[in-house]
């Protein structure tokens, strides 16, 4: 059976497992036997609720891995998707479902390359790996960061890691992501005096007072970016202030904020400039600031280079290397692996309704997979 035909089996039986974060619904179970007859050393690494897999095939090196997530968010409104989105479902040459493109298939691809290459290469050079979690779409505390700090104490290291997430914008393989920015949250409180609208001189209106900091923190520039990242952005989120009273003017004004920032600025200076702003406007302020992720990019070495080779021989494109969009678990993983690239379907319908992932692409992918698996451990 062709590759992609297996790939959609295995990707049809992981999208009807229910596994809303951090659930893994058995799919990580079901990975594991299959891995185990291709030779593979199955290893679960459970921690609080989330489930992760740890699973190797040979002992030297260099080192392999695919990396990828089981977890899916919440599906939405059920009323409004077109089919069970734990019903995979195949319409008009796609195939639907949570977590169809982010990334159950990928990891359906991984699993069907790296058995095709144990049976065609049974005494291969180096090791494969597979790294998957429960908790990518959660808060990642347990997830990926847990399995690469207990690998990180055993010793164990990795030489070239793949990560499967939906990286493509328009067409499998125009984009791959060797890097991401980091992602930096603050909860701003402004404090006033709560009154009556109509009693303006006995009141200190939050809103009107945080307004023109607001306006001056969107028009900073934070930094101008580099060759391999775009300027960091900042965004406001949400605005919460009032009491629900037409007449009232609130006492507090709460603005949630976000820097997805490149390795020109760090989460240090980013909260000082921040709060030497406010300071400046003469605000009564408190910020509470979250670091959900620090900027990091991977070394372009042969994984990257081999991996643009494939995709380009496969899809007929030349890819991108980019470091846009959200967070992802290689900022963990490549604390222990040098090289690390993030390769998968289109991301058009991820998190959305009636997520997808079109036929071809998932015919496509394992390709890849077993061509650089096929390069890189001869």
């Amino acid at each position: 059976m062709p590759e992609g035909e297996r790939a959609l089996e295995l990707a049809q039986e992981l999208i009807a497992r229910r596994s809303v974060t951090p659930q893994d619904g058995g799919c990580q179970a079901l990975l594991a036997r299959r891995l185990e007859r291709a030779g593979f050393r199955c290893e679960p690494m459970p921690f609080g609720e989330v489930s992760n897999l740890w699973a190797r095939r040979g002992s030297a090196a260099p080192v392999l891995c695919f990396a990828g997530h089981t977890d899916v968010v919440p599906t939405g409104p059920l009323a409004e998707w077109h089919s069970d989105p734990f019903v995979p479902t195949i319409r008009e040459g796609r195939l639907y479902g949570r977590g169809a493109a982010d990334m159950k298939s990928s990891i359906a691809a991984f699993v069907v390359a790296a058995e095709r290459f144990i049976a065609e290469r049974p005494e291969h050079s180096g090791s494969i790996a597979l790294l998957i979690t429960s908790d990518e779409e959660g808060p990642s505390i347990d997830g990926t960061a847990r399995v690469v700090e207990r690998l990180k104490q055993r010793g164990e290291t990795i030489d070239y890691c793949i990560v499967g997430e939906p990286s493509s914008m328009d067409a499998l393989g125009d984009t791959l992501k060797i890097g991401r920015r980091g992602s930096l949250s603050g909860k701003l409180v402004v404090r006033g005096v709560q009154g009556h609208v109509a009693y303006p001189q006995f009141v200190k209106n939050p809103v009107h007072l945080v307004a023109p900091a607001l306006a001056e923190l969107v028009r900073a520039q934070w930094d101008a970016g580099n060759e391999q990242f775009p300027p960091t952005s900042f965004q406001v989120s949400n605005i919460h202030a009032g009491t629900g009273a037409g007449n009232v003017v609130p006492g507090a004004v709460e603005v949630d904020f976000n820097f997805r920032f490149s390795t020109e600025s760090t989460d240090a200076s980013l909260r000082e400039r921040v709060e030497a702003l406010l300071r400046k406007h003469a605000l009564d302020f408190s910020v509470q600031w979250t670091l959900g992720a620090k900027p990091f990019l991977s070394r372009r070495g042969r994984l990257a280079d081999l991996v643009l080779e494939v995709a380009k021989r496969h899809t007929g494109r030349a890819g991108e290397l980019a470091t846009t969009g959200g967070t992802s678990d290689a900022r963990f993983i490549i604390d222990i692996c040098p090289e690390v690239i993030e390769i998968g379907p289109v991301n058009m319908s991820i998190h959305k309704l009636n997520e997808h992932i079109a036929l071809e692409e998932l015919a496509v992918l394992p390709l890849i997979y077993l061509d650089t698996l096929r390069t890189l451990l001869p």
